[in-house]
């Protein structure tokens, strides 16, 4: 749409934004500017909404404390939810059942924005894919702006974004989940494994809700899917838009993937994009395997996805290949922390489910110390089993899901098991295992909020301790 069109949608409407935070802030400020009439809601207490000051010398109403049972009533248009709240709250529920619009940040953002939008989404890689991304689309010039779940509030970039800049946003399946007419103009889903079932209660929910992303999407547009995912494959037959795939594992009649020690593209033969890059060579080498900065067996299919975009956006071969020399990640993915006596501290705090956790295990040759855990959404962790029998030399576990993992653990024939109270205690413990040659992996398998604030905080607090090490030495 555009900021003109969505100013339209919103002015004089009544305006309910359910959760404050960063996004419900900046989507408050967005909305109030458009001419909208906004109320801000937060169940928690005023002394912990930190944003609700400055909205309320903004001239924005805040009601902290609780869900008025009034709150919800036929005067609001529109509710805007913060995406990590459950659709069962009372509000959301009061909400659908008289017929007011529930959606997200994300579906404001698109209604206001000029500029074309790159949407990304999957269970892992995201944030590593999205940066990738918009580093390529940089070095070829083109004015990229990275937001989203990534960090800056979509809509708040959207709504100064120009017309010649692009929108590159790490979306989640919250997010997507409350969107209705949200149209990128090219959107990549990465993977689809289990993940978040305790938000979207079933898999075929998770799955609609990733899947929503190709939703509105025309022949215009560009879809970019991993062709070694059987979920990915089975959404293709209903994407109108035009299809790019990446694979790690075989060719693919359009995308990148990997021929011999090599990564190449090759361009479609029909339709938009195929004129788009018509003066392109059919098949483009990129780069050789071993020239890549970024570290970890995982991360080649976050890189072939971002080539697939990235020539899908305009980016230059050649900008794909410098920018893919020198990227080496982004924190609490998979980052090197330091080496210490011989050994190697990992922070992969961002690894919150098992498959992600399973990625960065098999990444590494040399004899780990895992340490997991984190919060308990009634997973097995039975999958990892047989990784942890050839990788793992000990687990080092806390929080929630501390005695699930030991148990796995002890399944794989892990002698070495120690429960602690904290990832600062688990670094203490993990040096008193360690050996020269030996690397020391924080992976937690698990989300952090039942210790946390936040995988970032998880991963700071690990990275502090590392260094503590070092320094006591």
């Amino acid at each position: 749409m555009s900021v003109e069109e969505g100013k339209a949608l919103y002015q004089g409407k009544r305006v309910l934004v359910l959760g404050l935070a960063k996004s419900g802030a900046a989507v408050a400020r967005v909305l109030k500017h458009c001419g909208a009439l906004v109320t801000v809601n937060d169940k928690k207490p005023e002394s912990e909404c930190e944003e609700a000051r400055d909205l309320w010398a903004e001239g924005i109403d805040v009601i902290c404390g609780g869900h008025p049972d009034d709150i919800v009533n036929p005067s609001v248009d529109f509710v805007i939810k913060n995406p990590g709240i459950p659709y069962s709250v009372v509000p959301i529920q009061k909400a659908l059942a008289l017929g007011i619009p529930v959606i997200t940040e994300v579906e404001v953002a698109y209604e206001l924005s000029d500029a074309p939008i790159i949407g990304i989404t999957g269970s892992n890689g995201k944030t590593t894919t999205t940066t990738l991304i918009g580093r390529m689309l940089e070095e070829s010039g083109l004015h990229p702006v990275v937001a989203g779940n990534i960090g800056t509030p979509l809509s708040e970039q959207a709504a100064q974004a120009k017309a010649e800049q692009t929108l590159v946003a790490e979306l989640s399946s919250f997010q997507l989940k409350g969107t209705r007419r949200f149209r990128p103009s090219i959107a990549c889903l990465l993977n689809v494994y289990d993940a978040h079932l305790d938000y979207h209660k079933t898999k075929e929910d998770y799955v609609h809700s990733k899947s929503k992303l190709f939703a509105n999407q025309t022949a215009e547009d560009v879809a970019v899917l991993n062709y070694d995912s059987e979920i990915c494959r089975a959404l293709a037959a209903d994407i109108k838009a035009a299809l790019l795939w990446f694979s790690t594992k075989q060719e693919v009649e359009q995308g990148s993937f990997v021929r011999g020690d090599e990564i190449v593209f090759k361009r479609p033969q029909n339709g938009r994009l195929a004129q788009k890059l018509s003066e392109a060579p059919e098949i483009e080498k990129v780069l050789r395997l071993d020239e890549l900065a970024l570290p970890g067996t995982h991360n080649l299919e976050n890189i072939l996805a971002g080539v697939s975009v990235a020539r899908a956006a305009g980016a230059s071969i050649e900008a794909i290949r410098r920018v893919l020399r020198t990227f080496a990640g982004v924190e609490h993915r998979l980052e090197f922390v330091a080496e210490i006596n011989g050994v190697k501290y990992y922070n992969d705090s961002k690894a919150t489910n098992p498959e992600a956790a399973s990625r960065a295990l098999a990444s590494f040759v040399a004899p780990i110390i895992w340490i997991a855990g984190g919060l308990d959404r009634g997973i097995d962790f039975k999958e990892l089993v047989p990784l942890l029998k050839k990788r793992v030399k000990a687990v080092i576990t806390y929080g929630q899901t501390a005695e699930k993992l030991l148990a796995r653990a002890e399944e794989a024939g892990i002698i070495r098991r120690k429960r602690v109270d904290n990832v600062t205690d688990a670094v203490a413990q993990a040096r008193l295992i360690a050996q020269e040659g030996d690397v020391v992996l924080l992976s937690p398998a698990c989300a952090s909020w039942d210790m946390y604030k936040s995988f970032e905080e998880r991963g700071v607090l690990f990275k502090q301790s590392v260094h503590k090490l070092k320094t006591s030495l």
